[in-house]
C-alpha cells in the first residue's frame, strides 16, 4: 500500500468487509501473505489479529540451453 494511504483506516475497512463476507460464506479462517522483508505489512497483519503460521523459502534455478 502506498505510504500516503497508511494509517487512514482503509486497510482495516477492507479487511473487516472481507471478514464479514467470509463469515457469511461459512468460512472459519482467513489467510494472507506478504514478502518476508515487508516489515510494515507484517506489523499490520499482526495488529489486525493475524498470526504467523509458517515461513517458506522459494527456490529457482536457471537452466542453460
Amino acid at each position: 500500500m502506498k505510504r500516503a494511504w497508511r494509517r487512514r483506516g482503509v486497510g482495516t475497512a477492507l479487511l473487516e468487509a472481507a471478514e464479514d463476507w467470509a463469515r457469511k460464506q461459512g468460512f472459519t479462517e482467513l489467510g494472507s501473505d506478504t514478502w518476508a522483508h515487508n516489515r510494515a505489512s507484517i506489523k499490520g497483519h499482526h495488529a489486525a489479529g493475524f498470526r504467523t503460521k509458517e515461513r517458506i523459502v522459494y527456490f529457482v534455478k536457471r537452466l542453460r540451453r
